[in-house]
């Protein structure tokens, strides 16, 4: 397994892999022009050359990030691969010197394995104001609100 960060060569098979799950209603999706805007947040796994998960990190503010756009293959869940991918992003955000990270997610479960904590989502007005009120699911979102405290 090697985990890196994205290259634009990633970006069709991130979004195959991100449409795959927003098809089934478990992902929001990302349209191909915003992988490619934002694919230095972007890290993935490889196994075998293969690209078979991937996640971003993106900062919200001075004291807060939040995971993007975590998908696994639907072959290689269950083996580790995405929670590898979230201490990558907590291990970069400490590195930034951010104390929390936060995910809004259809799978919270998922995140409270990883050590994170559910929350309301209006304890994130910045994500809720900045981008949230332009997405077609607000104000009806469905998505748990999870985060971690990294200090």
């Amino acid at each position: 397994m090697i985990i890196r960060k994205a290259k634009i060569s990633d970006v069709e098979d991130i979004h195959k892999l991100i449409t795959h799950y927003a098809s089934e209603g478990l992902m929001l999706p990302r349209a191909r022009s915003t992988l490619y805007e934002c694919i230095r947040e972007f890290s993935v796994v490889e196994i075998d050359s293969k690209l078979i998960a991937c996640g971003s990190l993106h900062i919200v503010w001075a004291d807060l990030a939040e995971i993007r756009a975590l998908a696994v293959a639907p072959k290689y869940t269950q083996l580790g691969y995405g929670r590898a991918l979230v201490n990558t992003f907590l291990q970069e955000a400490a590195a930034l010197e951010l104390p929390r990270v936060f995910a809004l997610t259809y799978q919270p479960g998922f995140f409270i394995k990883c050590g994170f904590r559910l929350i309301d989502k209006e304890d994130l007005p910045q994500k809720v104001w900045k981008e949230c009120v332009n997405c077609p699911q607000f104000p009806n979102c469905e998505e748990s609100a999870v985060i971690i405290d990294l200090d």
